[in-house]
């Protein structure tokens, strides 16, 4: 049976020390969670400005929250699809491996990564924007109207990364350190529009990574890719893993 992967991405990864997925919104999307972008994207019915900015909460908090509300329902009730249990599986057969996700979604963690750096957050925390308690979706799911912080009667928000905020600190510095030690990368499921997560997988091949594009789609980083492989998220990462499980690899 022939291969989606080249034999030269086999050869590399037989050797690789370090190695990264880096996904975005396709990776998910096979799970049920809605995207941003796309023709049935979250953005089709909503202008992202009015939702997913600090100013718009605090001008609106109830309006933000009903549609947060309405996304963390919907991530609760998906589960993690097999791509996410491949990787997953994937990292025990390297000396170090991670996961950079622009996803918010858990999913990566649900399915078993361990090493999992978070660039834009996760929806399934959310903290006081007061003094920074922190807050169950149990609690939030409790309230009908907008969640108020248990300790000081703070506004309560989801731990994510709103339009024109910088990223966590830790978390990108996490990134960039194994994005720049990769010896193999995997850009699974991202449009690369999303700047400055976009930067990373330039800043890999810049340090001598083999970048692999796993998309149905061309994107933004194709023309940067050393491979590209024209396939849904899912069943490219079962296919890369059962080559390791079947030794082709490593």
């Amino acid at each position: 049976m022939s291969s989606c992967f080249s034999d030269g991405l086999l050869i590399r990864l037989a050797s690789a020390h370090t190695v990264v997925a880096f996904t975005g919104a396709g990776m998910s999307a096979e799970s049920g969670v809605p995207t941003f972008r796309g023709n049935d994207g979250i953005w089709k019915n909503f202008k992202p400005e009015e939702l997913a900015d600090l100013n718009a909460f605090l001008r609106n908090p109830a309006l933000v929250w009903e549609w947060y509300l309405a996304r963390k329902k919907i991530i609760s009730e998906v589960q993690p699809n097999p791509g996410h249990y491949d990787l997953a599986e994937i990292e025990n057969r390297f000396p170090s491996f991670a996961v950079v996700t622009q996803n918010i979604d858990n999913l990566h963690r649900r399915a078993g990564s361990t090493r999992v750096h978070e660039l834009h957050g996760n929806i399934e925390r959310n903290y006081c924007m007061k003094c920074g308690a922190l807050h169950s979706n149990a609690e939030i799911f409790a309230h009908a109207v907008v969640p108020k912080c248990r300790t000081c009667g703070g506004l309560v928000r989801p731990d994510v990364v709103w339009f024109g905020e910088p990223l966590p600190m830790d978390e990108w510095d996490g990134a960039v350190r194994v994005m720049e030690s990769a010896d193999v990368v995997l850009s699974v499921g991202t449009s690369g529009v999303v700047y400055p997560a976009s930067e990373l997988p330039v800043r890999a091949r810049r340090a001598g990574a083999y970048l692999v594009e796993i998309n149905t789609d061309t994107t933004e980083l194709t023309d940067r890719m050393d491979e590209v492989v024209r396939a849904p998220c899912s069943g490219a990462l079962v296919e890369l893993a059962d080559n390791l499980k079947a030794g082709r690899i490593a």
